[in-house]
């Protein structure tokens, strides 16, 4: 797939290998995001782990009786998790707000949604853009989609609504959590629930194993990106974020009602990878990629030939992916 490259003789002599023409094969390639949050809901579907969802099932039957449940979802991506939650029963009547700051995911998010409702007998009443009700006979939801960051959200105007439900999946570790979780838990209720999940936990395994040391200083200086991370000068990201937001929700005035593993675990099946996987693999292998390409203490010729190996066992439907994560379901006190 990206096998090619060139020999040249150096000064002393000797061959050298220059990966050129391989750099440049994987950087034509064009990953799209909104394919990458396509193709891993039916990896998170089975990764969200069961029990702390069946709490939170529970948790909202009692909270919704002879009410509109009011929910709010940050970084909701392409409304995947608003999907999940209407097919297993979470939701029967409620408005359901989501932003995202990448408008191309809102986008996706509405007209993903309206197909998806449409396709389960649902009515759908258009309201404003990116505002409609999906309606049947037995359900009510009010979806209300907003291109609009996290910050920008937060310093909206005061005594705003407040919120029965926040969801983040697979979003906190993208922030700076000391900083964000005390101003994210203001925007619930008293006694509102907050569902936060695939929190990356600072577990990455590829296999086969192709060279443990390089693998093992690929993986940590991965890792140290995450920690590393600035947006608009600000920190914007923990690659423990899964342990670490136990303390702060716990100094935060909250109950943990629950807290379970939601691994991602990607193998290749006898037909192949489950679904559009593979696609999943090949973004996330292209994603450490871009973001060690140009790391210092790293050999780029070694980083060439790992990244075009493990898209090379994709394709030959080798590669196994595991990611560590954690889920939590909680209560604001009142």
């Amino acid at each position: 797939m990206y096998s090619d490259y060139f020999v040249y003789i150096n000064i002393s002599g000797c061959y050298s290998v220059q990966y050129s023409w391989m750099s440049l094969m994987i950087d034509s390639q064009e990953y799209l995001y909104t394919r990458y949050l396509s193709a891993k809901k039916t990896l998170d579907d089975r990764s969200l782990n069961k029990h702390v969802w069946n709490n939170l099932s529970r948790s909202l039957q009692q909270l919704s009786l002879n009410k509109t449940l009011n929910i709010l979802e940050l970084g909701a991506g392409i409304g995947t998790m608003i999907e999940r939650m209407i097919e297993h029963g979470l939701l029967n009547n409620a408005v359901y707000s989501a932003i995202d700051i990448d408008s191309k995911n809102i986008d996706e998010a509405s007209s993903r949604l309206k197909k998806w409702a449409r396709f389960n007998g649902f009515k759908i009443f258009p309201i404003r853009n990116n505002l409609f009700t999906i309606k049947n006979d037995q359900k009510k939801i009010t979806v209300n989609l907003e291109v609009k960051g996290l910050s920008e959200f937060m310093n909206r105007k005061k005594n705003y609504r407040k919120w029965d439900l926040l969801v983040a999946h697979a979003f906190l570790d993208l922030i700076d959590l000391p900083s964000s979780i005390p101003s994210i838990l203001k925007l619930l209720k008293p006694n509102g629930l907050f569902y936060f999940t695939l929190n990356f936990d600072g577990m990455t395994i590829f296999q086969p194993e192709i060279d443990a040391n390089l693998e093992e200083q690929i993986i940590t200086q991965y890792h140290k990106t995450i920690d590393q991370r600035y947006i608009n000068g600000k920190p914007s990201g923990d690659s423990k974020t899964g342990r670490n937001l136990y303390c702060l929700l716990r100094n935060s005035a909250t109950e943990i009602i629950d807290i379970g593993s939601s691994d991602w675990i990607v193998f290749p099946r006898k037909e192949g990878y489950f679904a559009d996987e593979a696609y999943f693999l090949h973004y996330v292998i292209n994603t450490i990629y871009q973001a060690l390409r140009v790391n210092p203490l790293l050999n780029k010729n070694d980083i060439l030939k790992w990244i075009e190996k493990r898209h090379v066992q994709i394709d030959q439907k080798e590669l196994i992916y595991i990611t560590h994560q954690l889920d939590y379901l909680g209560r604001k006190a009142t």
